[in-house]
């Protein structure tokens, strides 16, 4: 979305550096509802792949949402036996729901969740969080629908997915190709900026979180992962159908609207630091071009048809006025809107003032072409009239694309400052376990409430915090957050879901970018 405010409204991504530190790297969410028979062997089979092969120090957490079997207390043990395993308890049914509610509460920089089934293989999981650990990406999907992807199931589940696929392709213009695999990673930076403005609670809430993530521009990767189908799955596949068309219509509506600020997830060019404040970087050329061309294809049938009916009454040149000055104006609030996505009324009347002095060079490109070929020829058929029209509008239309994007619609940006995103989540109600998150840095820091049983994280209390390692399994092991057991951990699920964030403050605090390195020599750009 093309906004006027200024880039990087996100920290620039940053390798998470490695070291030893107490909060673990990765939290990996596992959402359950009636998972009695399944928890147990699901956690202890991933819990230990983590011990054998993921590097740093990680958690694993039990989101049980309004289950009416035995998981809560499955999961209650887990936790006692297990010092990785968290557990917590929420009272609305919802996968999108729980989810948000944990991410929203976890102090980890990498956020996962994965299905309680364990149909994707284990082996996909470190491959999802690298990119996001190392800062080349802000989100990680597991894609059963990638090439190299291999997948056991039913011809059935097999048509649906490809066909939602399709349909998200069709008409959210969707590049990833898999927006259902229950495999998929976030980083917690982006996480806090783009959960308040999702709505979906259910099954919908992975595709709007991949549609909002990719139209704001942030970096999705995408994992070939080998799955094996549950044949007990307990998903109503008709229900969850309905769902995800009602929240396909839903964002569409929204994007074509333009009602959600999706500049807040702006990241800054680049990861060297001498790069943050180029003003000058193009955004989105291919993009403005192919809704430049389209807009002028249908701007130049609309000024022919115009031209015509104007010159069954009137000479050729003011015909050839009359239909540009016409299809000029609608040529002006057209691009404004689908090429360079400028909305509101803002400065609507300049861009017009603008737009017609634009007008005003094409009405002197195609009235000199006109004028050459009367000079040419007394009497020139219409057709050959609409050729030279044609000509000289294509002359017009480059020049009058370079204005646009130089003059009328330029990527404003502020130089004096990037800005981060600071998100407090402050529930009227100050439940024990409602969150507070911060972004900080070395010369303008935040004010932060801290969780009496929750530490920060690394990088919020230095940038150079190292990258917590895990523990080697020899030594003494602690769990990683220094909860209560006498208070219990569940969370009221009104308090960060089911749209209740508008409780939430999302607060635009302009700073100097703090990883500056002093050593660096070179001159600053």
């Amino acid at each position: 979305m093309r906004t006027d405010s200024s880039p990087g409204n996100l920290p620039a991504r940053e390798h998470l550096p490695a070291g030893s530190a107490g909060t673990p790297v990765l939290d990996v969410v596992i959402p359950v509802y009636n998972e009695e028979k399944d928890l147990q062997p699901c956690v202890v089979r991933l819990h230990e792949h983590l011990k054998r092969t993921f590097p740093y120090a990680f958690r694993i957490t039990v989101a049980d949402n309004a289950s009416t079997d035995t998981t809560p207390q499955v999961a209650a043990r887990l936790e006692s036996e297990i010092p990785e395993v968290r557990s917590f308890r929420l009272e609305q049914k919802g996968r999108g729901r729980a989810l948000r509610t944990v991410w929203s509460a976890s102090d980890a920089p990498i956020l996962a969740y994965m299905d309680v089934d364990l149909s994707t293989d284990l082996n996909a999981l470190l491959p999802l969080v690298a990119p996001l650990i190392s800062g080349h990406s802000d989100l990680a999907i597991g894609s059963r629908l990638a090439r190299s992807s291999r997948v056991v199931r039913g011809a059935k589940r097999e048509f649906i997915s490809r066909t939602y696929n399709l349909i998200l392709r069709g008409s959210l213009q969707a590049r990833f190709s898999d927006a259902q695999c229950g495999f998929k990673a976030i980083r917690r930076d982006v996480a806090q900026v783009l959960l308040p403005l999702i709505e979906d609670t259910g099954w919908f809430f992975d595709t709007e979180m991949l549609v909002l993530a990719e139209r704001a521009g942030l970096r999705i990767h995408e994992v070939p992962v080998d799955w094996v189908d549950d044949p007990n799955s307990t998903v109503h596949i008709v229900k969850t159908a309905t769902d995800d068309l009602k929240g396909v219509w839903r964002v569409g509506r929204a994007l074509a609207t333009g009602s959600l600020p999706l500049d807040r997830l702006a990241r800054p060019f680049g990861d060297d630091p001498r790069d943050r404040d180029l003003t000058d970087v193009p955004k989105g050329l291919a993009r403005q071009l192919v809704g430049f061309c389209v807009v002028g294809a249908l701007s130049t049938l609309f000024y022919l048809l115009l031209y015509s009916g104007f010159r069954s009454f009137s000479g050729s040149q003011i015909a050839n006025a009359l239909a540009l000055l016409v299809s000029a104006v609608a040529n002006t609030a057209a691009n404004r809107r689908l090429t360079f996505g400028v909305r509101g009324r803002g400065s609507a009347v300049r861009h017009q003032a603008q737009g017609l002095v634009v007008f005003g060079i094409g009405l002197a490109l195609t009235s000199g072409s006109l004028a050459a070929l009367n000079a040419a020829t007394s009497s020139p058929a219409h057709s050959t009239e609409l050729a030279v029209l044609i000509a000289a509008n294509l002359a017009a239309t480059v020049l009058r694309f370079l204005l646009f994007r130089a003059w009328v619609f330029p990527d404003r940006r502020d130089e004096s400052a990037a800005s981060t995103v600071v998100a407090s989540h402050n529930p009227a109600s100050h439940n024990a376990s409602s969150p507070t998150y911060g972004t900080t840095t070395g010369a303008h820091q935040q004010h932060q409430q801290h969780h009496p049983h929750q530490h920060p994280l690394p990088h919020q209390q230095h940038p150079h915090t190292p990258l917590p390692q895990r523990p080697n399994a020899t030594a003494p092991q602690a769990p990683y957050i220094n909860y209560d057991h006498n208070q219990s951990n569940e969370f009221r699920a009104g308090e960060a879901a089911d749209r209740t964030w508008g409780d939430a403050t999302m607060q635009m605090q302009a700073v100097r970018p703090h990883d500056h390195d002093p050593r660096d020599t070179r001159d600053a750009r």
